[in-house]
This record gives C-alpha cells, structure tokens and sequence, in this order.
C-alpha cells in the first residue's frame, strides 16, 4: 500500500494497486491509518526500548502502560502474575501501582532471569511486593510453584509476556486461567506481531504465529472467558483506533456462566 500525505491540501491518500482512496488529513480515519504505520516504524526502530520506569527499563509502549493500569484500578487484584521478566521495569511498574492502591502484590516467571536484573529488582525499593520465580512459565512444577504463592479468595490478573509464538501462549493461557478470578482477566501482549510480519525486523510466519492467535484458539474452547476491549473510563475523543502492541489481549473471566 502506498501512503501519501499533502499538508497543504490536507488530505492523506492511500492506493492499494487500482483501489485509491483519498481521506481528510485531521479526521479519526487518517488517524487510524497513521498510527498503524507508526506503530509498525516503531517496532522495527525499537521505539518500546526507551522506556523506563522508577529506574528499571520497561520495554513497552506507554499507552498499553496507561490501560493497564486503568483495568488494575477496576479490578484491583491481590495478586498479579507476570510471565516474562526481563529488566523488571513492569514488575516495578505493577508494584508500584499497587503501592499507590493501597493493595496487591506481583509475581514475575521467567524461563532465565539474568544475574544483573535479578540483583537490580531484588535491590529495588519496591521488591518486599515483588516474587521472583525462574523456570519455565509452562512447565508444571513452575505452574505449581506460582499456584502456592496465591491464597485461597484472592483477586488475580494474569499477563503473559514471555516467549510469544502461538504455541507457548496457547500452553500459557491453559497454564494459568485456572487462577484467574471472576472479573478479572489474563492478558496475552504483543499480538502485534500479527501486523509486522513484513516488515524489516519481522518475520513471514508471524501472520499466524503471535500471541492475538492464540488467544482466539483459547477462546474457542473456553466460553467462560470472553474478549474485551478495554474501555476508556475517560474519553472526550471520538477515536476509535487504539495505539498498542497488545491488539485482542484482554480475555475477561466472566463473573458468572454466560455473563
């Protein structure tokens, strides 16, 4: 698809072999189209990687950062599990947010959790609410392992940000959705992947292979839970386009059977 933008006629025109459309700059369709190629560019330029939080890298987009914690405000849970470690900026981040609530603690799996990082959390003034678990995320003694840390009535939220091909997150999403509480969700990130897969730092398979697919495998064989979009509890803007890395992520365990 060939984009091309005229500020002076203010219009955004894009053709995609004979089919050529021509948009107003300023309205929500020119928006969207632009923030899919930003978000694309910003993949591929690593873009997520200069990010930090309260001193340790986070490695991801700011806006998936803010819904977050607008979902961990509505759901406030006891407990939120996070697959995938790596520099520990968004185990730091969840702590801190449940800090600020009042209530909440974090658990963090990842398969390896090198030295430098493991000293940088465990030394951070936020580690008396951050677990530290290395292993496999979906090996069943790990599985077991986060499975003792939760007491019996407790709210838990999942994210799963570990390897991210559609198999692991599949495994990940069985793994775990057993300890995910009425109303409250487990998240599969970076269904992006979907959209990257042409460009230079993607790779062809990903069209299929990437989390978002896995959710939807999920979903179709387990009815309790149900995709949602996350809504705004704010909104004065009539955009629709969301800005994120976590496209189809949020998958809500319904309170009740068929609600």
């Amino acid at each position: 698809m060939k984009i091309s933008i005229d500020t002076g006629a203010r219009t955004l025109a894009c053709q995609n072999g004979d089919l050529k459309e021509v948009h107003p700059l300023y309205p929500a369709a020119a928006f969207g189209i632009i923030s899919r190629q930003r978000v694309k560019l910003g993949w591929d330029q690593r873009f997520s990687y200069t990010f930090s939080w309260l001193g340790r890298p986070i490695i991801q987009l700011p806006e998936d950062m803010v819904r977050a914690q607008e979902i961990l405000f509505q759901v406030k849970p006891d407990v939120i599990i996070e697959t995938g470690v790596a520099h520990g900026g968004s185990l730091v981040y969840y702590a801190s947010l449940c800090k600020i609530i009042g209530k909440g603690r974090v658990i963090g799996v990842d398969i390896t959790i090198r030295e430098q990082n493991r000293k940088a959390i465990e030394s951070h003034f936020l580690s008396p609410l951050i677990t530290l678990i290395e292993g496999d995320s979906t090996a069943p003694a790990t599985v077991k392992r986060v499975q003792d840390l939760v007491k019996p009535g407790e709210t838990v939220l999942v994210l799963l940000d570990s390897c991210h091909t559609r198999d692991h997150v599949r495994k990940e999403l069985e793994a775990y959705q057993a300890l995910v509480s009425p109303g409250s969700f487990i998240v599969a990130t970076d269904g992006i992947m979907r959209d990257l897969h042409d460009v230079p730092k993607g790779q062809a398979d990903w069209v299929i292979d990437h989390p978002a697919q896995a959710a939807q495998d999920f979903l179709r064989t387990h009815p309790e839970f149900e995709a949602i979009k996350p809504e705004p509890p704010f909104n004065e803007s009539s955009l629709t386009t969301e800005i994120t890395h976590w496209p189809d992520a949020w998958l809500r365990r319904k309170s009740s059977p068929g609600k």
